[in-house]
């Protein structure tokens, strides 16, 4: 939807789409329905839109929260790359693991906001 209603052409909408879908590892399930899906696959098609224009800041909530530990993992091999290509990636996460994997982290504990690792909260 972002693609059509940014004017971008039919053709193009489709290539931008089937690209974005094969660097989440779902380029064989392009003609799925939501349903016919499982919900770490949803979630993956969701960071497949979100990534089709291009964005230059990427906002993740969880976004392995649904995906088991091998897809978490190339999920965050993706936003790695997405971060080499010059993106911004702010994403929340409980997970110490993923969080681990960002060159940042601020932290929110009993209301006060913080910035080190983790173990310092």
């Amino acid at each position: 939807m972002p693609l059509m209603y940014g004017g971008v052409p039919e053709k193009e909408q489709d290539d931008k789409a089937l690209h974005m879908l094969e660097r989440v590892g779902l380029g064989d399930k392009v003609s799925y329905y939501p349903n016919q899906m499982s919900g770490g696959q949803q979630q993956r098609v969701a960071i497949a839109r979100a990534m089709c224009n291009n964005p230059s800041i990427l906002l993740a909530d969880e976004p392995t929260g649904a995906l088991d530990q091998k897809t978490g993992r190339q999920v965050m091999e993706l936003f790695h790359e997405l971060n080499e290509e010059g993106r911004t990636i702010i994403m929340i996460t409980h997970d110490i693991h993923i969080a681990e994997h960002a060159g940042r982290i601020v932290r929110i504990l009993d209301g006060n906001i913080g910035e080190g690792a983790l173990e310092d909260a």
